[in-house]
């Protein structure tokens, strides 16, 4: 696989870490929203959050990867070219899906590591971040619990607003990071 994109649409890399990466969210907020279905203290409630947190680190770790694929090749162009007020926000808006992606796993790891836990990363113990301190730990939980609700809406805006420049704007922002066909 190759990181450098062709002038007409992303890397195979690239295409595969973006949709690798939706995926992996995907299942990232399922398992918190699902973990409501065992008890407190049981062995499925625990499971469950552990895959949330070690999930949380593999988009960590691929967000890296996606960023350097960023700064090693040129982005595709759009055709027809929008608007410049429609690039900046392209823009913005990418910016603030890749700090989200580094944010909320480095703050789960706040949370877990100032409540006195460690992370199991693919069975290697991560260490603490922080000391234990129980009120800093609901304090950063409710700023990740914000930090989720805020990515729900970044992702569903991303995901429509390629819609919109597919079937409405009829460019190809969303067939450069579409699998190929055939």
């Amino acid at each position: 696989m190759n990181f450098i994109n062709p002038s007409s649409r992303y890397s195979t890399l690239s295409i595969t870490l973006h949709w690798l990466m939706l995926v992996l969210l995907a299942v990232v907020f399922a398992t918190i929203e699902l973990r409501g279905l065992f008890p407190k203290g049981t062995e499925g409630r625990t499971l469950i959050k552990e895959a949330h947190f070690m999930l949380g680190l593999t988009v960590f770790v691929l967000v890296w990867l996606r960023l350097l694929g960023r700064a090693l090749s040129a982005t595709p162009r759009i055709l027809p070219p929008p608007p410049k007020w429609q690039s900046l926000l392209a823009s913005l808006m990418h910016c603030a899906l890749y700090v989200f992606m580094i944010a909320m796993p480095i703050m789960g790891w706040l949370v877990t590591s100032a409540a006195g836990h460690h992370v199991l990363f693919y069975g290697i113990e991560l260490p603490l971040l922080i000391d234990e301190n129980k009120d800093l730990a609901e304090q950063i939980e409710g700023w990740h619990v914000l930090g989720g609700t805020i990515g729900y809406w970044l992702i569903g805006l991303h995901a429509v607003a390629g819609l919109y420049h597919h079937y409405v704007l009829g460019d190809n922002t969303l067939r450069r990071m579409a699998p190929k066909r055939g």
